[in-house]
């Protein structure tokens, strides 16, 4: 069983394996494919006019499964890697562990943003920037430039206190767990992060910064928490409704998988703090 660790916990080898993998999945292009269809579902609408990945009830199940997808994709890489999660209310400067230059990287220079150290960076002629929202090839970072604070713990559990799941209208306005963690909604959780890092990860195309995996894993275990905080609070909405993903409905791009088959994480992974996960670190 695959166990998803925070990333201060890591060894030196963990992280070596971790952005090996992620640099040979650059290299055959399999991981540009990811950014493509994050940007393409970065607003929430396809063709049939439903909203999928954000600003939309299945903001967390769309992104749960993206991320077991690339997961996959890592391991078939190096079978001993696990995506790492970002406590970012614990992990909260640009002097914390994750950027150093055995890791991620830092943050960007002054005058362009580029990321000039770490493996990621763009003179290492590993990481181009393919998928792109301007001309710049490089890896942009400016870290608690567009905002100065990542969120707290105590911001953290006052959104995991919210008993319901979601509600009406369905969309960026709505009350409940899920608007309120994507960052629409009272204390800006997982929006706030994207623009604290900056660059890339300020934009659609955000997968670009590597970071974006970590912090996803981050929001993914949030809600873990929440399920487990609140075992009788369903997804919703379940049936019958217009331009949203219901919970037995199909997610887009994929033909098969459906809000209710991304209930249980533990079905592909546990996390570090699961008791489950205690005997396996």
């Amino acid at each position: 069983m695959t166990v998803r660790k925070n990333q201060a916990t890591l060894t030196a080898a963990e992280k070596k394996a971790f952005t090996g993998a992620l640099l040979e999945l650059k290299r055959t292009g399999t991981y540009d494919r990811f950014v493509t269809t994050h940007n393409g579902f970065i607003m929430g609408d396809t063709d049939s006019g439903d909203r999928v990945g954000h600003r939309s009830p299945s903001f967390l199940p769309w992104h749960r499964r993206f991320l077991i997808e690339f997961e996959q994709e890592l391991q078939k890489v190096d079978a001993s890697v696990a995506l790492p999660y970002w406590d970012w209310t614990a992990d909260r400067t640009s002097r914390s562990s994750l950027w150093a230059a055995d890791f991620l990287g830092g943050t960007g220079r002054a005058r362009d943003g580029q990321v000039l150290d770490g493996p990621f960076a763009y003179a290492g002629g590993k990481w181009e920037i393919s998928v792109r929202v301007d001309g710049r090839p490089y890896l942009r970072r400016a870290l608690g430039t567009g905002v100065a604070q990542l969120p707290t713990r105590a911001e953290v559990e006052n959104v995991l206190g919210m008993a319901e799941y979601d509600r009406a209208p369905w969309n960026s306005s709505s009350d409940g767990f899920r608007n309120h963690l994507e960052g629409w909604r009272g204390a800006n959780l997982h929006n706030r992060v994207h623009v604290w890092v900056g660059g890339q990860m300020a934009t659609g195309v955000s997968p670009n910064d590597p970071v974006f995996w970590m912090h996803h894993a981050y929001v993914d275990k949030l809600w873990a928490e929440w399920q487990a905080l609140h075992p009788r609070s369903p997804y919703l909405p379940a049936a019958g409704t217009s331009n949203v993903v219901d919970l037995n409905d199909t997610m887009r791009p994929w033909n098969d998988v459906t809000p209710a088959d991304m209930l249980d994480h533990r079905k592909f992974y546990t996390f570090d703090t699961e008791p489950a996960a205690a005997s396996q670190r």
